[in-house]
């Protein structure tokens, strides 16, 4: 299941899903309102369509950006559910300088109501599911355009944002914050990581 970002909609995910089913997951993906639902709104219609399709089998969820916070936020709400691992591609999992500097700059109406969670970020993560996380180097963004970030980045997100405690693995790939559903090295390793856990190294066996 693949959850898009904020400002997005399904179709932003697309590229990275026609990867995934090239590489043969069955994939869907999940659509929400991202600025005028929120968590409040989403969390809950996500755990009902994950309670939907766990009759059939095992699941994996994969989520940019906000997409990765709101698939570990319900997970951390119903951990009984059988999702066995997680894909956050760029995700603020210790919360967002980007969205501090927007709301700082009277812009924090444009996060609507997932600002607290993109604020906030998430607590240590201690659920069963493997969680794996991919993060852009390269420096394009709105976050580098607010000047909100000075250290290393995809240009909205910090790499050191993405480093939440608990994470199975973690990996770098060259492309910036929006890239990364585009990019054929995230989708690599994502597919990657769905089949073993672990994300691909230069000195390791290739990816499955």
């Amino acid at each position: 299941m693949l959850l898009h970002g904020i400002w997005n909609a399904r179709a932003w995910v697309g590229p990275l899903a026609w990867r995934l089913r090239a590489r043969g997951f069955q994939v869907q993906v999940f659509g929400y309102p991202s600025v005028f639902g929120g968590p409040d709104i989403a969390v809950p219609l996500l755990l009902q369509r994950l309670q939907r399709m766990a009759q059939s089998g095992p699941l994996a969820l994969v989520g940019h950006s906000l997409g990765g916070l709101l698939a570990l936020e319900a997970l951390r709400r119903q951990p009984q559910l059988p999702v066995s691992r997680v894909v956050c591609l760029g995700s603020p999992l210790r919360g967002s300088g980007t969205a501090r500097s927007l709301a700082e700059h009277g812009w924090g109406a444009a996060l609507g109501r997932s600002s607290d969670l993109l604020l906030d970020g998430l607590p240590d993560w201690q659920g069963r599911a493997e969680v794996g996380l991919i993060a852009g180097t390269l420096p394009h963004g709105l976050g580098s355009l607010l000047g909100a970030l000075d250290e290393a980045s995809d240009g909205t997100v910090a790499l050191a944002e993405t480093r939440l405690p608990g994470l199975a693995d973690h990996c770098q790939v060259p492309c910036s914050h929006s890239g990364l559903v585009f990019s054929l090295d995230a989708a690599r390793q994502t597919a990657q990581f769905l089949r073993h856990g672990r994300f691909y190294r230069p000195d390791a066996a290739g990816p499955g």
